[in-house]
This record gives structure tokens, sequence and C-alpha cells, in this order.
């Protein structure tokens, strides 16, 4: 893991989230990118294009945030994109060879009752970028304990797990399982690939309607430091997948970061 994107929003988190961000990426020795994307407007009746002085004012505001950070000697870069958020978010992951997109659950101010925000709900499930999610004010430390929770252990794209084992390898981090039977468990969902098996020290298999209610029900008992979960269109979000905020009364353990892998298939 050498290349970290940080998004950074208008929220009185901004300052901490970057500093776990920097924290994070020191243990890897990766390099951070932090990163303002802004869209074009014209000025009603006269077209006159603004986008340049957006493009300033991010600039400004992206360089002071990192001067106000300690860098601990990481290597920071701060750069704006205009375009849309989606979009842009990949083509720019792609272009740096993005390992990791950071993010933090609400990148702008709105009600303390939302766990993920537009932005960051968008991020989450519009894209395939792997991204971890850091709750507010959470101060960095090493991962000692990771739960991964899946309905299906079936693995056919390759990488979907590098992210959960560089993080296992640097902490030296032990990962338990949590194999989820839904009601629609097919026979060989459970089967671990040699690269997942040689990463888990303990399984757990629940019965469970959906996976988010199985975490829901067992993290605690777990206690990791991190929990792992993977995209799909019907996945883990699958509650609340047609709306990109997510409530915090709707996910409870919002108090640990959330590692979010790309889909398996």
């Amino acid at each position: 893991m050498k290349t970290i994107l940080v998004p950074v929003g208008s929220s009185k988190n901004a300052k901490s989230h970057l500093q776990y961000a920097i924290d994070f990426a020191k243990a890897f020795g990766a390099k951070v990118y932090v990163v303002q994307i802004y869209n074009v407007y014209t000025k009603a009746g006269t077209m006159i294009k603004i986008d340049h002085i957006l493009e300033r004012e991010s600039k400004a505001f992206l360089d002071a945030h990192v001067a106000s950070i300690d860098t601990k000697g990481v290597e920071v870069i701060a750069k704006t994109f205009k375009g849309k958020l989606i979009d842009t978010i990949e083509k720019v992951c792609d272009v740096l060879g993005v390992d990791l997109i950071i993010l933090e659950p609400r990148t702008n101010s709105i009600k303390d009752e939302v766990y993920l925000g537009k932005t960051s709900g968008k991020i989450i499930k519009r894209t395939q970028i792997p991204a971890l999610i850091v709750p507010e004010g959470y101060v960095y430390k090493p991962i000692v304990k990771v739960l991964i929770a899946l309905k299906s252990a079936v693995i056919k794209k390759e990488g979907v797990l590098v992210p959960l084992s560089s993080i296992k390898n640097q902490f030296k981090a032990v990962v338990n399982i949590l194999l989820v039977k839904t009601p629609h468990h097919q026979k060989g969902d459970f089967n671990l690939n040699d690269e997942l098996t040689a990463m888990v020290t303990n399984k757990t298999i629940a019965d469970s309607p959906t996976t988010f209610q199985a975490v829901l029900e067992h993290y605690k008992k777990n206690d990791p430091d991190l929990l792992c979960v993977v995209r799909r269109k019907r996945g883990f979000f699958k509650k609340l997948w047609e709306d990109d905020t997510i409530l915090k009364k709707d996910f409870h353990s919002s108090n640990i970061p959330v590692l979010v892998l790309s889909g398996l298939k």
C-alpha cells in the first residue's frame, strides 16, 4: 500500500481525519494525496466562468489544511480537480495508482444522526475503489484484530484481498472471518481459497437474513479494531442502497474503522 487518497470536505472533523490518514500512511511508508473536487459553474446572465476562482480557493484551502497537520515526514501532495464527483474520483485514482481511499463518514456538516453522508456514501456505493471509513475524531492506533464478514467467500476478481492482506502483514493482525448463511446460501459459498485461508485465524458461521444484520449481532463479541466488508450491489449496505445517506441507528458499529473492499466477483 503505497498511495493513499484523502478527499477533503468542510466538516469540523477534517483536521483529525487527515491526521489519522497521515499516521496510517506513515506505518506503510505511503504517500498521501489530499484532494478537493469542484464542479464547473457559470454566473447566471453573464456566462462568466468562475471555475478558476473555485480552483484557486480550493487549492489555498488545501494548502492551509495540510500546513495545520503534523505530516511526520510523510509525503503529502495537495491537488484540486474539476468535474463530477464519482467520475473524477475514479479517474484520479486510476491515474495516481491509488491503493486506498480514506474517507470521513461525513465530509460536510450534516445532522448528527447520519453515519455516512451523501459524498462518502456515493464513493462507497458507486465505485469499486478500496476504501477505509474512519469514525469522526478517531485517533490512529495499530490494528490488532480484524473481523471480515462475508456471505460468500467465492473470489473471482484478482487482487481484491490486497488491502486486507497489506493491513494484516503490516500490523501482524489477527483476522477472524464471519461467514453468514443467508436464505440465498449456495453450496460452496463458505469454501475459502488458499489466500483467504492463510489470512484467517478463527472462523464463525452465523445464520442471518443479511450480512449486515449478522455483523450487528457479532462484531462486539469479536471486539475488532477494524471491520472488513465487501461491496455488492445488493450486499452489505443492501438495506439502504438506494439512498447515499446511511443513518447511525442503522449501523451501530460506527465507532471503529470499516474497510470496504471491491466486489469479490
